[in-house]
């Protein structure tokens, strides 16, 4: 691991300390922090904030947070590097509250640990039971410890998507034609 300069350590700290402050500020109550990181690179801070929020995040929302991180940490001495992402559709799952949220959905999830043959699992998501993640797979209900998973993320099906648009279109053209008869 690379020291980190005394600028670097401000930077680092100013970063926690206004994200902690857009958590709790009305004005982006909207956004959630999935996760956050600060690293030095060749002699600067990369600093990445990866955030959400229900019905999707554009480029306005990240740009309105990179203007408010900006503000602060502009003001100091120190060189960095700001990246604002959204968790996008393949959302990584990071806390116990969102093995909850996101119940009913598809998820990819790898433990450290080989489970039930394998380390990589695949199912639908039905949340949590204590400290483990129920998922259900092709084979059954799998029950996957906290303790052993190194990520898990939703898995975007891009098939759901279209049959749901077929599906809708369908509808509108079959309620069209009633509106016509």
């Amino acid at each position: 691991m690379r020291s980190v300069s005394r600028g670097g350590a401000s930077v680092t700290a100013a970063f926690e300390r206004e994200l902690d402050a857009i958590a709790h500020d009305p004005t982006f109550s909207e956004i959630e922090i999935v996760a956050r990181r600060a690293h030095p690179v060749r002699g600067t801070i990369a600093l990445t904030v990866t955030i959400d929020r229900r019905g999707g995040v554009d480029l306005a929302l990240c740009e309105r947070v990179a203007a408010r991180l900006n503000e602060t940490l502009g003001s100091l001495d120190a060189a960095f590097t700001l990246e604002v992402e959204s968790a996008g559709l393949e959302r990584p799952l990071v806390r116990p509250e969102d093995y909850r949220r996101f119940a009913g959905e598809r998820v990819r999830v790898v433990t450290s640990l080989t489970v039930d043959g394998g380390k990589t699992h695949r199912g639908l998501l039905r949340g949590l039971r204590g400290e483990t993640v129920v998922v259900e797979t092709e084979r059954g209900e799998l029950l996957l410890p906290m303790a052993a998973i190194k990520s898990a993320n939703l898995e975007y099906d891009p098939r759901a998507d279209l049959t749901r648009d077929k599906l809708e279109r369908k509808q509108r053209h079959g309620n069209d034609r009633k509106r016509g008869d």
